[in-house]
Formats: structure tokens, sequence, C-alpha cells
């Protein structure tokens, strides 16, 4: 055999080899990318199973928040009838500082209302400040 022939077969290996190269990587590309969509079909299955099981999860939260809501408010409504109920029910007419006491309570709530409605229109409109303090600056060690 010649040295050309040699060369010529030699180039034909190496291109054989290259060839057989990238198919392989192309090949596990493609199983990368199959494995890949698997992959997210698993999770998006997982999540279809679990909404649901969220859902009912979250309406008995909810079933069991109302009725303990209920019972609250009917043990308030019924403590404050009875805190406020308690003189008339003895018979004790209701006295002048009685009933500026419960107009006072009233113009409270009230007051208490407009305040809310204040601080929520004023975190609207005012723009956040930076602010004036700044911690110090950490010591540091020399030696």
């Amino acid at each position: 055999m010649s040295t050309s022939t040699l060369v010529i077969l030699g180039i034909i290996v190496v291109v054989v080899l290259w060839a057989i190269s990238i198919y392989n990587g192309l090949v596990a590309m493609r199983q990368r990318v199959n494995q890949s969509f698997a992959d997210i079909d698993v999770q998006l299955r997982q999540r279809h199973d679990l909404i649901p099981n969220l859902v009912e999860t979250v309406k008995g939260y909810a079933s069991h928040e109302r009725g303990t809501l209920e019972a609250v408010i009917q043990a308030r409504n019924s403590a404050v009838a009875a805190l406020w109920a308690y003189p008339f029910a003895q018979g004790v007419p209701p006295t002048p500082g009685y009933l500026h006491a419960a107009h006072l309570m009233d113009g409270v709530g009230m007051l208490v209302a407009v305040v809310a409605g204040l601080a929520e229109w004023y975190g609207v409109v005012r723009p956040p400040v930076r602010p004036r303090w700044r911690p110090p600056a950490p010591a540091t060690v020399s030696g």
C-alpha cells in the first residue's frame, strides 16, 4: 500500500468516526428533549391531580371558618346586648351618663372607621420615604 492510500484511508476513518460522534450527540440531545417533555408532563399531571384536592380543602376550611365566625358574632352580640341591657333588666331607667357613653361609643366607632380610611388613602398617595437613620457600619478588626 502506498502512502497516499493510507492517508486516504485515515481520512475516511476520521470522517466516519466524526459522523458517528455527531450522530451520537444528536441522539443524546433528542433523549434530553424527550426527557424534559416527560418531566413537564409529570408536573402538569401532578398539578392537575392536586388542584381538585386543594379546592375541596379550601371549601371545607371556609365552611369551618364560616361556622366559627357566626358563633363568635353571635356570642359577641349576646354579650354586648346583655351588658347594655343589664340596667334596664333590673328596672333602672337609663341615666344621662349611660346615654352619653352609648353616644360616645358610636362616635368612637365612626372615628375609627374614618381614620382607617384616611390611613389607606395616605398609604396610596404618599410616596415611599427613604429612612433617615442608617445602621452603623460593622467594625473591622485590624491586626
